[in-house]
């Protein structure tokens, strides 16, 4: 018996020998733990706004309210000394009209007048009383009189397609797209509303003699405060009056609408490149109808935009552009967070 219990000792011990090292095999072995490698550290929260510093100048730019009026420039958009023509055009349909004055209308006239004239000289010359003491007794020339029927109705044909055309042109609607505004003719100042941007209305008065040297501008023409509009896009221009009839005229970009009290009048404006163009009221509205005059600034998109935010308007896009900065903080916040999370997670894996 005692021989049977000690030979069942041995045996169970032989077999726990036997079956321990497969156990301890199939175990696997605990993680080693090791320091963070610089790849896997978590950067220091101070480090993230330098990550968002370009988003936020960005913004910042989006969102400019800086403004400083535009310098006008000698002989642009106002008279000169000693001129004779148009003044020199900024707009297409000014370009269009003044090369339909000068390379149509002038010659013609210069041609008409030019045979008119001679043809007086011709008949005083040789239908005189001393040449001709038997004067002629012809009353009809079929030949003469079909010709001076027709050569001036082919003339009024003529210059009639392209003064129809720019007519037409003049009064072609603005898109939808253009910026609008009202221009109000008071006694005797103007007043420009925005009802794209806030619908803030700004009043321009004239300059005293004094001011208007002060600031470089012409007397007389110099505002202190210009209707400010984008250079090289459609713009919506609606008149009307508060008292009497005005007139809104700038002469160097082919504009001139009448603003009547009770009506509104709209027409579209394109101004081809950025400058400060000069103006007066063209109807007579009474005793200081001569000192009301128009001053247009006409700069580039962003600059306009600045200019309605510097006057308290609101500009389209701004809301998106001012939370912007907001949601780019928090993003910049977390992801350090989720790249350290995530490399604590993959460390196991690694390891295996």
């Amino acid at each position: 018996m005692a021989f049977a219990s000690w030979t069942k000792s041995i045996g169970f011990a032989a077999l726990v020998l036997v079956t321990a090292p497969l156990a301890l095999a199939q175990t696997p072995p605990a993680p080693p733990v090791t320091a963070p490698t610089p790849s896997t550290q978590v950067a220091p929260a101070t480090d993230a706004p330098a990550a968002d510093a370009a988003p936020a100048d960005a913004a910042a730019s989006a969102l400019d309210s800086s403004y400083t009026p535009m310098a006008p420039t000698a002989g642009k958009g106002m008279p000169v000394d000693k001129g004779i023509d148009f003044q020199k055009q900024y707009s297409e349909l000014g370009e269009y009209a003044h090369w339909l004055d000068t390379s149509v209308l002038l010659p013609i006239i210069v041609a008409i007048s030019l045979l008119v004239l001679a043809l007086l000289f011709w008949v005083v010359f040789r239908y005189r009383a001393a040449a001709n003491p038997n004067p002629s007794r012809v009353t009809h020339n079929t030949t003469i009189e079909v010709i001076w029927t027709l050569v001036p109705v082919l003339i009024l044909v003529g210059v009639a397609v392209p003064s129809i055309d720019l007519l037409a042109k003049q009064y072609k609607p603005a898109p939808a797209s253009a910026v609008t505004v009202k221009v109000t003719g008071y006694q005797w100042y103007w007043g420009y509303t925005y009802p794209d941007n806030g619908d803030f209305e700004v009043v321009s008065n004239m300059l005293t003699e004094e001011d208007a040297i002060k600031s470089g501008e012409p007397f007389q023409l110099a505002v202190d405060n210009r209707m400010v509009v984008p250079a090289g896009e459609p713009i919506r221009i609606i008149t009307t009056a508060s008292d009497v009839i005005h007139s809104f005229s700038v002469p160097s970009l082919w504009f001139k609408m009448d603003a009547v009290p009770g009506r509104s009048n709209e027409k579209m404006l394109i101004i081809k490149e950025p400058g400060v163009y000069y103006g007066q009221c063209s109807e007579l509205c009474g005793a200081r109808h001569g000192f009301m005059p128009i001053a247009v600034e006409a700069l580039p998109r962003a600059k306009f935009d600045a200019w309605v935010r510097s006057q308290g308007g609101t500009v389209k896009g701004d809301e998106v552009a001012a939370a912007a900065p907001a949601a780019v903080p928090a993003a910049a916040t977390t992801t350090p967070a989720a790249e350290g999370a995530a490399a604590a997670a993959a460390a196991p894996a690694a390891a295996q």
